[in-house]
C-alpha cells in the first residue's frame, strides 16, 4: 500500500514517521515540484508498504504550494502519490482546532487511521478524550492513541493499519461537501459549516477536568517578550556558534592530519606515476576537503534540530515578525532565512508558506545571503590562518565570535537587502501571519540523530560529488600545460637553482612552483590576477574563487589540489600549515589578515552555487531573478571584500 501521512503543523507527525519508519527512510521530491517528499517503509506481516510524509497543512484547501501538494494527491485518483489509505496525526492537546483537517480527509472515502498523538501533553493539561463518542461520529475511522515521541503506541498503529478496510460511504455532516480547488467561496462555506459543527461537538467530545495555567505561557512570558526574547535569541545563537567551533576543532584536526598522512602512505606505496599523482594530489585531497567539515555540519543541524524539537523555533518566528515587517518581510520568512544557515536550497523551498507573493519574493532574493553549512569549511579555514585562537573576558573564544560576526553580517546584510526590494517590487495586497504555538516538549534525541544523519549524508553525497569532480579536473588542470611550456620552465627553474646554489629542498621548491604557474590554471589564474589584486588575491586563490561557483565549499578541496600539486615533495603537510607557509615574492605571507578577512567577507555576500540558483530559477519561474541575484551579491561580495582588505592592509 501507499499510506499517506497527513496532520496539522506541530502535531508530531515527524515523531510518527520516525517512529514507523525507523532508518528505513529517505528524501526524495514530488514529481515536477520542489516540494521535499519524505518517504519510508513500513513491514507488516511479510509485507512492505509506502509511508508517505506530506507537509503539515491546517486545511484540505491550499494557500501555499505545499499545501496544493496535499490537495492534488488526495483529491485525484490519476496523481501519483493518491494513497491506498491515510493516517492524520491529531494532537489530542489541542482536539477542536485539528478535526478541521481530520473531518475533510475523512470525506474523501480513503480508509483512514486517526491517530491521536501526544495524549499525555492532554493529560497534563487535564483534559480527557471520549474516544466512544468520537467513534460514533468517526464509525467508519480507525482510531488509537499515541505518544511517538517516546514510541509509545507504535504496534496498535502498525495492527490498525493491517486491519484497514474499505470505506463504506460515511461522511462526517450530510450538509457540506469538499469544495473544489479554485471556488473560494465554496471553500469558505464549507469551513465555516465544518467549524461551526465541530465547536458544539467538542463539547461531548473534550472534558476539562480542572483548569489550570499552562506552562507554556510561563515559558513564553520570557521567551516572546519584546525585549528579553531577542536577547536571549542572540545569546541562543552566540553560544552555538562557540560550542561548534571550540568542540568541532579537534575530530578535525584529526581528520586533516589523517588525510595528509594518507597521501605521504600512498605516495610511499605506489610507483611513481600518473596514477599515484592523481590519488595523492586529486582525489585524497578532494575526499579530505568533504570529510573534514562533518563534525561542524553535525553539530550545526544538531542545535537547529533541538531548536525545532523543542517548540522554541516557532517563538522565534513570532518574535521576529514585528522586526521583519519593515524590511518586507514576516514572521515565516525566519523559517526559510534560518534554513538557509544549513543550506540555502532547502531555505528557498521553505518560503513556500509564506502565502504573500512579495514577502516571498522577497524572502528567496535574500535567503543566499544567510551564511549556509558551504560556507563553514571556507570560514574555518580562514578564521584559523588568520585570526588568533585566543580566550577574552575569561570565555569568549575570538575564533568563535568572529565566526559569530561573519554570520550577524549575513543576517544584517539580508534586512538591508530586503528593505530595498521592499521598495522596488509592488504590490496591492498586505500580508499578515498566522502561527500556531506549540506546546514546549523535550528533545529526543533520536529524533534528532535521523534529522542530522540525513543532512550529513546529503551534504557528503551532493557536495563530495562535486568537490571530487572538480578535485580531479583542476589536478589535470594543474598538473599539464600547453605543448612543453612546463618542461622547458622546469629546465630554466633547475638551471637557475643551480647557478644561485640552492640546496636539493630548494630546488624542489622553485620547480613546483613553475610547474603550477605554466600549467592550465596557472594561466587561467595569471590572467585573472590584475582584477582581483585590488582585494588581496592571488591567482591561486582566483582559481579557488572560479572553481566555488560549483558550490562554495569547493574553494577549500580546490586549494587543497592547487597546494598538493604545488607541493615540493619533501613532505605531505596539512592544508592550513601549507597556506599559512604560503609567501609572496616579496616575502611576505600570502594569507595575512586583510587577505583573509577579505575572503571571508567576499564568501559572506558571493552567491557562488549554482544549484541555488536552478531552484531559485523553479521558484520564481524566471531566469530574471536569479540573474539580478548574482549581479547584485557579486557587487556587495567584490565592494564588501575591497573595503574590508584596503581598511586591514
Amino acid at each position: 500500500m501507499k499510506i499517506a501521512l497527513l496532520g496539522n503543523p506541530n502535531t508530531g507527525k515527524s515523531s510518527v514517521f520516525n517512529m514507523l519508519t525507523g532508518l528505513r527512510q529517505h528524501v526524495g521530491n514530488f514529481p515536477g515540484i520542489t516540494v521535499d517528499k519524505k518517504i519510508g517503509e513500513i513491514a507488516l506481516e511479510n509485507e512492505k508498504h509506502e509511508l508517505v510524509d506530506f507537509p503539515g497543512t491546517y486545511s484540505l484547501y491550499p494557500r501555499s504550494k505545499d499545501e496544493e501538494v496535499v490537495f492534488n494527491s488526495l483529491c485525484d485518483e490519476e496523481n501519483l502519490d493518491y494513497p491506498d489509505a491515510i493516517i492524520v496525526v491529531v494532537d489530542a492537546s489541542n482536539l477542536e482546532r485539528n478535526l478541521l483537517f481530520f473531518s475533510q480527509v475523512y470525506d474523501l472515502q480513503i480508509p483512514t487511521v486517526l491517530l491521536l498523538n501526544m495524549t499525555d501533553l492532554a493529560k497534563k493539561q487535564n483534559k480527557k478524550i471520549n474516544i466512544e463518542q468520537l467513534a460514533l461520529i468517526f464509525p467508519e475511522a480507525t482510531i488509537v492513541e499515541a505518544i511517538a515521541r517516546v514510541k509509545s503506541g507504535k504496534n496498535a498503529v502498525l495492527s490498525a493499519i493491517s486491519n484497514l478496510k474499505e470505506r463504506k460511504g460515511h461522511v462526517f455532516n450530510e450538509n457540506i461537501n469538499i469544495a473544489s480547488s479554485k471556488d473560494l467561496k465554496a471553500q469558505e462555506k464549507d469551513t465555516q459549516k465544518r467549524f461551526n459543527i465541530i465547536k458544539e461537538l467538542i463539547l461531548t467530545l473534550e472534558v476539562v477536568l480542572e483548569k489550570k495555567e499552562r506552562p507554556t505561557n510561563k515559558w513564553d512570558r520570557i521567551l516572546v517578550h519584546p525585549i528579553y526574547g531577542y536577547l536571549i535569541f542572540a545569546l541562543i545563537l552566540l553560544i552555538i556558534f562557540q560550542f561548534i567551533y571550540v568542540f568541532a576543532s579537534i575530530p578535525m584536526d584529526f581528520i586533516d592530519g589523517a588525510f595528509a598522512s594518507l597521501s605521504v602512505l600512498v605516495s610511499g606505496a605506489l610507483p611513481e606515476g600518473m596514477l599515484t599523482n592523481l590519488l595523492t594530489e586529486g582525489i585524497i585531497p578532494g575526499v579530505g576537503g568533504v570529510i573534514i567539515f562533518i563534525p561542524q555540519i553535525a553539530l550545526l543541524f544538531f542545535f537547529i534540530s533541538i531548536l525545532e524539537e523543542t517548540g522554541y523555533l516557532s517563538r522565534v518566528v513570532f518574535i521576529m515578525d514585528k522586526l521583519m515587517r519593515p524590511f518586507g518581510l514576516n514572521g515565516k520568512s525566519v523559517v526559510p532565512l534560518m534554513s538557509s544557515v544549513a543550506c540555502a536550497i532547502p531555505g528557498v523551498m521553505s518560503a513556500r508558506t509564506i502565502s504573500d507573493w512579495k514577502e516571498r519574493l522577497i524572502t528567496i532574493m535574500v535567503a543566499p545571503l544567510m551564511s549556509c553549512s558551504a560556507r563553514v569549511p571556507v570560514y574555518t579555514i580562514l578564521i584559523a590562518l588568520v585570526i588568533p585562537n585566543r580566550i577574552v573576558l575569561g570565555f569568549i573564544n575570538i575564533q568563535g565570535l568572529v565566526l559569530f560576526g561573519l554570520y550577524a553580517l549575513g543576517l544584517f546584510s539580508a534586512l538591508g537587502v530586503a528593505m530595498i526590494l521592499k521598495i522596488f517590487i509592488k504590490k496591492k495586497e498586505k500580508g499578515f501571519l498566522m502561527l500556531e504555538m506549540p506546546s514546549y516538549k523535550m528533545p529526543r534525541l533520536q529524533n534528532i540523530g535521523f534529522t542530522v544523519l540525513e543532512k550529513v549524508k546529503i551534504f557528503v553525497w551532493d557536495a563530495g560529488k562535486i568537490i571530487l569532480s572538480i578535485s580531479i579536473i583542476l589536478w589535470f588542470l594543474a598538473s599539464y600545460g600547453p605543448s612543453d611550456r612546463i618542461n622547458t620552465a622546469v629546465n630554466q627553474a633547475n638551471i637557475e637553482a643551480f647557478e644561485l646554489g640552492f640546496s636539493k629542498e630548494q630546488t624542489n621548491q622553485a620547480v613546483a612552483a613553475v610547474k603550477i604557474e605554466n600549467s592550465y590554471i596557472g594561466i587561467l589564474g595569471k590572467t585573472i590576477e590584475p582584477v582581483i589584486a585590488p582585494i588581496g588575491y592571488d591567482w591561486k586563490i582566483g582559481i579557488s574563487l572560479i572553481t566555488s561557483f560549483a558550490a562554495r565549499e569547493v574553494f577549500v578541496g580546490s586549494m587543497a589540489t592547487i597546494y598538493a600539486v604545488s607541493d615540493s615533495g619533501a613532505k605531505n603537510k596539512p592544508l592550513i600549515e601549507k597556506m599559512r607557509n604560503e609567501k609572496k615574492s616579496n616575502g611576505k605571507a600570502v594569507f595575512s589578515l586583510a587577505t583573509g578577512v577579505s575572503l571571508m567577507v567576499f564568501y559572506v555576500f558571493a552567491m557562488q552555487c549554482m544549484a541555488t540558483l536552478a531552484v531559485v530559477k523553479r521558484e520564481t519561474k524566471s531566469w530574471t531573478w536569479p540573474l539580478i541575484q548574482v549581479g547584485y551579491m557579486g557587487g556587495l561580495a567584490y565592494i564588501g571584500a575591497w573595503i574590508s582588505f584596503t581598511l586591514l592592509s
